[in-house]
């Protein structure tokens, strides 16, 4: 009996969503494609139906996971009635939920070390990706993209040291000072 239509790009999805999660998570290099097709619900042997490869997956998944935070981003500043939609984005970003739910965080803090030594393939993607999310940034803030780049570098940076503290106390205040810092980059 066949699979109805849209199966295989259903399922092509459900392979996508749970790599974004574990990579998110856990980086690139320590999860396994059983890991992933586990995730999904689905057996390994399948995978290769999908993909050629890891790195066509990963790929693929900067492409998702950056839809996804710009997304949650702009759900944000669709809500922000009173002040700057960039204020509202800064606080979604540098909240205490960002940066404990790494699983659906943005990838940005948690693959870029990973990525900067992945194929040029992968690192194509990624930053053609990271030039979507700075011109995302800046056309919610209103800025050129030099600000805009230095916003994103700055909000990336705070959650990759919150992220990296076993402190809750020094976290907490990194997130704070990151705030403060990105209105002020906005203020200059």
């Amino acid at each position: 009996m066949p699979y109805p239509e849209g199966h295989k790009l259903k399922v092509r999805g459900k392979i996508i969503e749970s790599a974004a999660q574990a990579f998110r998570t856990h980086g690139i290099r320590e999860i396994s494609v059983p890991f992933i097709m586990k995730g999904a619900g689905l057996t390994h042997g399948g995978f290769y139906s999908h993909f050629e490869n890891k790195e066509q997956l990963v790929a693929e998944v900067c492409r998702y996971a950056i839809s996804d935070t710009i997304a949650l981003l702009q759900k944000a500043a669709d809500e922000e009635t009173q002040n700057p939609k960039i204020h509202a984005v800064i606080h979604y970003y540098l909240s205490q939920h960002h940066r404990d739910r790494t699983e659906m965080g943005c990838i940005l803090p948690a693959l870029s070390s990973e990525i900067s030594r992945a194929s040029e393939e992968v690192r194509h993607i990624f930053t053609q990706e990271l030039a979507r999310m700075i011109d995302f940034i800046s056309n919610i803030a209103e800025v050129d993209k030099s600000v805009g780049s230095a916003l994103l570098s700055t909000m990336v940076g705070t959650v990759v040291l919150a992220r990296s503290v076993n402190d809750a106390e020094l976290s907490d205040s990194l997130l704070a000072a990151g705030k403060q810092q990105a209105k002020a980059l906005l203020a200059a």
